[in-house]
């Protein structure tokens, strides 16, 4: 069943990708796909309050997970001319700052951002096995404390997932700072 969501469609192929990532490596999201049940397509950044309430909970569900034929892919597509804190070099800066324990890669031309149509930062795709976007928005419903989550989106989906069981919800708002287009 393919659902159509005001950012994309649901059970459409994932859009596939050959991005840089901050350690030299260029990641090409059908060899992930091909070796593992599924991918977490994270738009994240480095400067937006958002990501950073919620990298611990994504380090946690990389650590969680990573070892049951999942991965969490953080991508960078900001425009650094605009903010300046998410250009490469600053993202290899962060991620070594903040102990990063799965893939950042960079979307310099914004067109794998456009391609998956995200909006915002941090804003999940889940990708299963066979490439299609099983998941699109939120990690979980509450950005400011991990103990006041009650939905945990993101962790419950990868969990469905990889029992093979439906996903459930499909589709949430994501809550975050938006992207940041180059301006043509």
């Amino acid at each position: 069943m393919v659902t159509e969501t005001p950012m994309g469609m649901i059970g459409q192929y994932a859009p596939d990708f050959e991005l840089p990532g901050i350690d030299g490596e260029v990641y090409h999201l059908t060899r992930y796909r091909e070796q593992l049940k599924g991918v977490g397509v994270v738009f994240m950044c480095n400067h937006c309050p958002f990501v950073r309430l919620y990298l611990e909970r994504l380090k946690q569900i990389q650590a969680e997970f990573g070892q049951q034929g999942f991965t969490l892919m953080g991508i960078n597509a900001n425009d650094a001319a605009q903010v300046p804190e998410d250009s490469f070099e600053h993202m290899k800066q962060f991620a070594a700052q903040q102990g990063l324990n799965f893939p950042y890669l960079r979307d310099p031309s914004q067109d794998v951002a456009l391609a998956f149509g995200a909006t915002k930062t941090p804003e999940v795709f889940l990708v299963d096995a066979a490439g299609r976007i099983r998941y699109q928005g939120a990690i979980d419903n509450y950005a400011e404390s991990a103990e006041k989550v009650t939905e945990a989106y993101l962790r419950e989906n990868i969990q469905h997932l990889l029992r093979g069981e439906a996903i459930a919800p499909e589709f949430t708002e994501a809550m975050g700072c938006s992207l940041k287009w180059r301006e043509v």
